[in-house]
């Protein structure tokens, strides 16, 4: 990593130390360093997308998609990147962890590790899924590749305890690893909506997936992290 990536691994530290009022910041620092970098980027950047059905598109034509929308607008800043879908519907953080060795590829430089949706739906103890996540990054760490981590802001369908648990892995793990931490999957829909009756807009007809108008959204907030994840290759 040249001075670039050292640069934006400090502004992601201060959107983890600071919580959102940092994030305005990095979006500016962002998009600032790729533009003035870009020119001397040798080679596309490749970014694996390792998640689960939000990452993989489900119910979406594949235009529409996390993943299609994300490659979009990032072409439209100006970045030379590829996305790879490694999204697979159902996928827990088992999954993504049985996975992620032949996820990286020699050709991916960076690695989205969003999972961990389908753990909570099913209950599953925070510590396996801890343990799981922390296998996902550890195998990104020895391949050298560079990673953002995505989080969930969870109900307390199973206690205020397990609810703590499940999101301050997100938050330990990006401290332990030094890697930037894009806070829940779905902030943007969840800031678009205020009032919940409005979330249903954003959603499919199950209730659960975003529709079009939601990846959207999620793309357009995330969008600025991964352009930093982008910067940080080198």
């Amino acid at each position: 990593m040249d001075n670039t990536g050292s640069v934006m691994q400090e502004a992601f530290g201060q959107v983890v130390s600071h919580g959102y009022g940092a994030l305005y910041r990095l979006r500016n620092l962002a998009i600032a360093v790729l533009l003035t970098t870009g020119s001397s980027q040798a080679q596309t950047v490749t970014i694996a997308a390792l998640g689960d059905s939000l990452t993989a598109g489900y119910g979406l034509q594949q235009s529409d998609g996390f993943v299609a929308q994300l490659q979009g607008w990032l072409t439209e800043q100006g970045a030379d990147v590829r996305v790879v879908n490694a999204g697979v519907s159902g996928d827990t953080t088992a999954g993504g962890r049985s996975r992620v060795d032949w996820t990286l590829t020699p050709d991916i430089d960076a690695m989205i590790v969003a999972l961990g949706g389908n753990d909570y739906l099913r209950g599953i103890d925070p510590q396996v899924s801890r343990d799981n996540l922390d296998a996902i990054l550890a195998a990104g760490k020895q391949a050298g590749v560079e990673m953002l981590l995505v989080g969930l802001d969870v109900g307390a369908n199973y206690g205020a305890d397990y609810e703590t648990a499940f999101e301050e892995n997100y938050v330990t793990l990006a401290a332990e690893y030094d890697l930037p931490l894009y806070p829940d999957m779905l902030q943007a829909m969840r800031q678009q909506s205020a009032d919940p009756a409005q979330l249903g807009a954003l959603l499919q007809a199950d209730g659960l997936h975003p529709n079009p108008r939601g990846v959207a959204l999620i793309v357009s907030d995330i969008g600025p992290w991964v352009m930093g994840l982008v910067a940080a290759v080198e």
